[in-house]
């Protein structure tokens, strides 16, 4: 990949890479940091990745970031019981859906949050999926599948809408 290229791929994903990775970590910070790493990495393997490949490699590098910084975050931050998300109990009808979508992803697992924001919000196909995460096709697909029953069954009860 030329530096003309870099410069390219930099202007094109970034922003996408910053959706995705602020939608699953949601910290704005976190997320600035996890795209500068994965440019920054793309950049010391610039020679290696082709201009055709590099949405692919910038978002797969990106994930293995994300989850890195996760892994890692889990280890050192003790697990506080007490800041547990608890439903609205508003009667207002005027609901924010957004929030509510948004506490719905927040309680999917890791890996099924991950290829729902990659499907759904990105717009990939599940063999980019696939390559982006490390899973194979069938796998991807199970995900998106448990990820969205568990999203209906949570949208759909009245305790979290009311």
């Amino acid at each position: 990949m030329t530096v003309a290229e870099f410069n390219k791929s930099v202007d094109q994903f970034s922003d996408n890479i910053y959706r995705f990775i602020l939608k699953n970590m949601r910290d704005e910070d976190e997320a600035r940091d996890v795209v500068q790493d994965t440019f920054e990495k793309v950049w010391l393997k610039a020679s290696e990745v082709s201009f055709e490949k590099a949405k692919s490699y910038l978002f797969t590098t990106a994930y293995r970031i994300m989850l890195e910084r996760i892994r890692k975050k889990k280890r050192q931050e003790p697990i506080d019981t007490s800041l547990r998300l608890v439903p609205s109990t508003s009667k207002d009808p005027e609901f924010d859906l957004r929030r509510v979508l948004n506490e719905a992803i927040a309680k999917l697992p890791e890996d099924q949050r991950s290829v729902v924001m990659l499907r759904d919000y990105e717009g990939y196909s599940y063999e980019e999926i696939g390559q982006i995460t490390g899973l194979n096709e069938s796998q991807v697909k199970v995900y998106i599948f448990r990820a969205r029953v568990f999203l209906k069954n949570y949208l759909v009860s009245a305790e979290v809408v009311l």
